[in-house]
C-alpha cells in the first residue's frame, strides 16, 4: 500500500505541474464546476471577498490568519502586475478593516518567472504599502530552481524592511545552511516540510530523518529566541513541540491550512497557544488542489466524496 500511496502522490505532484492539463481544466465546462467541488474545501472562494470574510470570521474565534491569493509561474507580465495589483487590494482592504495580519505570496506570481528586477520592484511596493498598514508579508518557498533567487530577494529587501518574513522547506539539504544565515535577518520564519518533487540527491523523502531535522531546526530558532511560524500538519511533530514546550513562546506559532486538520488546530488554540490558518482565494486552485491531496492521499476520498455528496444534493 506505501508503494502505491507513493506512486500516486508522484502523479498528483506531475499533474500539478502540467500547464497543459490545468489549461485543459480551466477551459472544461465539464472538469471546472466538478474539481472545484472539491476544490471548495481547501479554498474559501475565487474572490477577494471570499477570502476577508473567512478570515473575520476566524479573527472573530481568536485565530490568526494569512491570506494568499493563489499563483504562481507567470510569465506573461501583464498578469504579474495583475497579481500585484491583487495584492496591493487585498492589502489595502485587510489595512482599512485594520486586520494586522499577514498576506503570502510566491514571487513567480509577481515577476521571479520573468526576471528578478521585477519581482523585487513589486515586492518593494508590496511591502512599502503593507508597513502603512501594520501588515506582514509572508514569501513562499519554490521549487528547488528557485531557492537561490527568493533567498536572495528576500535577504535584499529584508535589510530594508522588518515585515517580511520567508518560508524555508526542511526537507532540502541545503536548509541546514540556508537558515544558519536567515536567522540574521528579522523576519519571521516559517518552517515546512516541502511539498515539491525533488530529486534525492537534493531533498529527503518523507521520513524520521525529515522529521528529525524539522525538530532539530525548530530548536535552533528557538534558542535563538526567532520568530518563527510552525506549519505542518504532523500531529505527532507538533506533539513533541509542545512537548518541549516552545509552543509557549511568544515568538512561536502554529500555522495551517484552511481545511486541513482543523480540529486539531482549535485543540491548541484551546490550549491559548498562538494558531494561524492560511486561507487562500483565487481561480488558479488546480494546482493547490493537487497538492493537498499528494500530502495525504487519504484526500482523494475526501475530494470523491465532496464531488459526489453534492452532487446528490443537487438533485435531491
Amino acid at each position: 500500500m506505501k508503494k502505491t500511496e507513493e506512486l500516486v502522490i508522484q502523479a498528483l505532484k506531475a499533474a500539478a505541474r502540467d500547464e497543459r492539463l490545468k489549461y485543459a481544466v480551466q477551459q472544461s465546462t465539464e472538469l471546472y464546476p466538478l474539481l472545484w467541488k472539491a476544490a471548495k474545501r481547501y479554498v474559501t472562494g475565487e474572490k477577494r471577498e471570499d477570502a476577508i470574510a473567512a478570515a473575520r470570521n476566524y479573527l472573530n474565534d481568536n485565530y490568526n490568519i494569512s491570506i494568499e491569493y493563489i499563483g504562481e509561474n507567470t510569465t506573461n507580465l501583464r498578469d504579474c502586475q495583475s497579481a500585484k495589483d491583487e495584492l496591493l487590494q487585498v492589502i489595502e482592504e485587510m489595512g482599512i478593516l485594520s486586520l494586522k495580519q499577514t498576506v503570502s505570496f510566491d514571487l513567480s506570481h509577481i515577476g521571479l518567472s520573468i526576471n528578478a528586477e521585477i519581482a523585487y520592484k513589486h515586492l518593494e511596493e508590496l511591502t512599502q504599502k503593507a508597513q502603512r498598514y501594520g501588515i506582514t508579508l509572508m514569501i513562499s518557498m519554490e521549487e528547488s530552481s528557485k531557492t537561490s533567487d527568493i533567498i536572495t530577494l528576500y535577504k535584499k529587501i529584508a535589510t530594508k524592511y522588518t515585515n517580511v518574513g520567508i518560508t524555508l522547506q526542511v526537507h532540502l539539504y541545503r536548509t541546514k545552511i540556508d537558515l544558519q544565515e536567515l536567522m540574521q535577518y528579522p523576519g519571521k520564519i516559517r518552517l515546512v516540510k516541502g511539498a515539491f518533487q525533488e530529486s534525492v540527491d537534493i531533498a529527503m523523502i518523507r521520513s524520521e530523518e525529515l522529521n528529525k531535522h524539522y525538530l532539530d531546526y525548530v530548536d535552533q530558532l528557538v534558542n535563538a529566541n526567532h520568530p518563527l511560524s510552525i506549519a505542518t500538519h504532523d500531529e505527532m511533530l507538533i506533539q513533541e513541540i509542545e512537548r518541549r514546550q516552545y509552543l509557549e513562546n511568544p515568538n512561536v506559532e502554529v500555522e495551517m491550512l484552511y481545511g486541513v486538520r482543523p480540529t486539531l488546530l482549535n485543540e491548541l488554540r484551546r490550549k491559548d497557544y498562538r494558531c494561524r490558518v492560511y486561507l487562500t482565494y483565487g481561480n488558479e486552485w488546480y494546482l493547490y488542489l493537487c497538492h493537498r491531496i499528494a500530502e495525504h492521499p487519504g484526500n482523494l476520498y475526501l475530494a470523491v466524496t465532496d464531488i459526489i455528496n453534492e452532487s446528490m444534493e443537487r438533485v435531491v
